[in-house]
């Protein structure tokens, strides 16, 4: 069985999980008493790097990486992700660490609360903010959601270095295709069923973006009420909710190798968000959001209240694709064939905050 490194980061600290042939070992806590919003395990490199976004209630925010898997860590001197004082803004939380793709060697993208967007040069030490987003004319209208005004996705293209997407919680949609010279709202097609106007250029609250692994235009969305499929990069959406129990939920991901095929955990919403129906369900679509499968072998069978947040779920580029899960009861749920069946790697942890894994070859 594939080797695979698996990070989890929780309300109080990150917790890291090999896979060494069929068996997990779990350390940690790392940062301990820091909430972990992001992690990132960038594999463009010989050994992968780790990038951490850690929150500590009295140091505030800081990125950290590692370049042996979490024995050791380091914290640049400098903050590497901060507001320019002209701003008059200061960082609360990084919300995303994406590294792009081999295109871009080096680069990584951190997404903020406030939103913003910051791009590192130099695989994560440094980040320089990208002024164009953040002085965007609609900013003045976006407004915080439930969980703040957080840059919570980024999505790069492999194909092309300067095209990228980002969601925005509650802004919606942003795409660039000039490197961040100029950014547009992406928004056609995703209700805001939560304004007088369900259909604006901007404000939808959207929770989550994943990109199609085959069909790089296509783009699958969770928002705050509805899932979406793009065939256009983002340009034009379309409503695939239909057959989940609920098109409420905050996390989605896509197979890393098979085209059409997704992943969403449904939310009883607004006001209860628990999982749909309280039962511990993944939902699967093979043919891009036409028909759903409930995905439940070996997950808990009675009723169940953990809540899969934004960052929670996600898949490895093996194949067939791990698929992993963690939830607000601090348990960890984890597929070795695509979603076909669950073992539960961890209990009684910390919320559950983010989940990333990478396959080590």
């Amino acid at each position: 069985m594939t080797d695979v490194l698996l990070t989890v980061g929780t309300r109080k600290g990150l917790f890291i999980g090999r896979r060494r042939g069929g068996a997990w070992e779990f350390d940690g806590p790392h940062f301990n008493a820091q909430a972990v919003y992001s992690v990132g395990i960038d594999t463009r490199r010989a050994v992968p790097r780790l990038l951490v976004g850690g929150d500590s209630a009295h140091w505030g925010p800081s990125v950290f990486h590692s370049d042996d898997l979490g024995r050791t860590w380091v914290e640049p001197k400098k903050p590497a992700v901060k507001f320019p004082k002209d701003t008059g803004a200061s960082l609360e939380r990084v919300w995303q660490l994406h590294p792009a793709s081999d295109a871009a060697p080096d680069v990584v993208y951190a997404g903020t609360e406030p939103a913003a967007l910051f791009r590192s040069e130099d695989g994560g030490e440094t980040f320089e903010l990208i002024r164009p987003l953040w002085e965007h004319p609609t900013r003045s209208q976006w407004v915080p959601g439930g969980g703040g005004e957080g840059l919570h996705t980024v999505v790069t293209d492999r194909r092309d270095p300067d095209a990228v997407t980002v969601a925005v919680s509650t802004a919606g949609v942003f795409r660039t295709r000039d490197g961040g010279a100029s950014w547009a709202p992406s928004n056609q097609g995703v209700s805001a069923v939560f304004l007088p106007d369900p259909n604006p250029e901007f404000g939808q609250c959207v929770h989550k973006i994943a990109q199609d692994a085959v069909n790089l235009d296509r783009l699958y969305l969770q928002n705050h009420w509805g899932v979406y499929r793009s065939d256009d990069a983002g340009g034009t959406w379309t409503d695939i909710g239909a057959g989940l129990p609920s098109d409420f939920g905050f996390a989605v991901a896509a197979h890393r190798h098979r085209a059409d095929t997704a992943y969403v955990f449904p939310i009883t919403a607004d006001s209860d968000r628990v999982p749909a129906g309280r039962r511990c369900r993944v939902y699967r679509t093979g043919d891009a959001g036409g028909s759903w499968e409930a995905l439940s072998a070996g997950l808990p069978e009675g009723d169940h209240f953990g809540t899969v947040l934004r960052d929670a779920m996600c898949t490895d580029d093996a194949d067939p694709a791990g698929v992993y899960f963690g939830n607000r009861n601090g348990e960890v749920y984890a597929s070795a064939d695509d979603g076909d069946s669950w073992q539960q790697l961890a209990s009684h942890l910390p919320d559950v905050l983010c989940v990333r894994a990478a396959v080590m070859r």
